[in-house]
């Protein structure tokens, strides 16, 4: 509710990483780096909901999820080359620095 907040995602996959099952997280990474938070916010509601999710997993393709006003071409562009070293790193660094186990979820906060 704050303009002054900052939100960031890590990814900890319980399963293998590949780029199949990674959709949902890959539209997450691409968006928060091409997009303004003035449609971010919108597409991240709508692109983790479970029917999302599972229509993309049966071929839907993630351009038709997109909301009026986004950047189109720069979020396609960046979700079609983000590979998947960087879901690995953050696997990585969930795993070994935070120490969750695979899959688990947290939340961190660095407030003042």
């Amino acid at each position: 509710t704050s303009s002054h907040t900052r939100i960031g995602i890590l990814n900890n996959p319980s399963s293998k990483i590949k780029e199949d099952n990674t959709a949902v997280a890959r539209g997450i990474l691409a968006a928060f780096l091409t997009q303004n938070n003035k449609y971010l916010k919108s597409f991240l509601s709508k692109l983790t909901k479970e029917e999302t999710a599972k229509s993309l997993a049966a071929g839907t393709k993630i351009t038709k999820f997109l909301i009026p006003g986004m950047d189109d071409n720069t979020f396609e562009k960046k979700y079609n080359t983000l590979g998947l070293d960087l879901i690995k790193t953050h696997q990585m660094f969930c795993q070994e620095v935070l120490k969750l186990l695979p899959g688990q979820m947290a939340v961190t906060s660095n407030g003042r």
